[in-house]
């Protein structure tokens, strides 16, 4: 429907808008495929470009053409003209100004294309500082039965808003780095048809991410433990504010539509950190992940730190 819209406009506005449009965009796709080295982005992005370089070319093929009609008439002598017997000379057809509509196009979509360039990065408080990204609210998300069969059960937001701290990035040892995203979600475990709470949270920064969720399924970290070891994978266990936990690894999977073996790949590896709801073990746990930009796994002692902040200030659901 835009295209259509776009595509009635008058030709010397229409045309300066594809070549802006495709200019900045292609240009920003560009950007954005060599920094996440992405094929298939670089692809759409240079062709936006070489579409742009067209529209140029042919925008100085009219401009060119139109100027050498205007001399032409100029130089044109006066009788070569025919003038109809008893016809005076008629007003002159005022021909719409070209530059002038083109440099109104430019300009308004100009103002558009910068308006969403930079909105991503205008979220800032009135002191022009730019804010971190605030939990998403999901007040009004309706729970599913599994949340009423386990009244103690957290929620998605109260995970959020306990693990998107002010002092998270210095956990992490990046304190100059704000909060990208944050959200969370009251979903259920999987292979479990939707019978047990699982609320999940999510922060993520330039260069870390952390993912925080709690499972009611009545496992025991001693259980889960030999679970984990049965199907071979290598565990550490530990302790966190007097509570049974263990450390595991895994990877994150990210999707690549240039791989002819296939688009699923393994992206960074994982570190989770696996906390027991209580000192006595009694079943269910919460879950730590952390990965990063970079290929290197996380540091034990970096989920310790985040574990030991976070679970504190969990809601005391025991009451309930």
């Amino acid at each position: 429907m835009l295209g259509l819209l776009l595509r009635r406009l008058p030709f010397w506005v229409r045309e300066p808008v594809f070549i802006l449009v495709g200019s900045v965009f292609g240009a920003r796709i560009m950007y954005l495929a060599f920094h996440d080295h992405s094929w298939v982005a670089a692809g759409i992005g240079l062709a936006l470009l070489v579409g742009a370089a067209f529209r140029i070319h042919t925008v100085v093929r009219t401009l060119r053409a139109r100027r050498n009609r205007t001399v032409a008439a100029v130089d044109a002598p006066a009788d070569a003209v025919p003038q109809q017997p008893g016809a005076g000379p008629g007003p002159l057809r005022k021909e719409p100004n070209a530059w002038g509509q083109a440099f109104a196009a430019v300009a308004l979509f100009g103002a558009l294309a910068a308006a969403l360039w930079v909105a991503p990065h205008m979220t800032s408080d009135d002191n022009g500082i730019p804010e971190p990204a605030s939990c998403s609210d999901s007040e009004h998300e309706k729970l599913s039965q599994a949340y009423a069969r386990t009244p103690k059960a957290l929620t998605g937001d109260e995970l959020c808003t306990a693990l998107n701290r002010p002092d998270l990035p210095d956990i992490l040892g990046r304190p100059d780095e704000l909060a990208t995203t944050a959200y969370g979600t009251s979903g259920t475990a999987p292979l479990t048809g939707g019978k047990v709470a699982q609320p999940e949270a999510q922060v993520q920064f330039d260069s870390y991410t952390v993912h925080f969720s709690a499972t009611y399924n009545h496992l025991s970290i001693a259980q889960y433990v030999k679970m984990l070891k049965t199907g071979g994978e290598e565990v550490r266990t530990h302790e966190v504010l007097g509570r049974p936990a263990v450390f595991s690894s895994d990877h994150t999977m990210q999707i690549d539509l240039s791989r002819k073996s296939g688009p699923v790949e393994d992206g960074p590896p994982t570190r989770t950190l696996s906390v027991a709801f209580d000192r006595e073990d009694g079943g269910g746990y919460y879950d730590i992940t952390v990965w990063s930009s970079f290929t290197s796994l996380p540091p034990d002692s970096m989920l310790v730190d985040i574990a030991e902040e976070v679970l504190p200030a969990v809601p005391d659901r025991s009451a309930r």
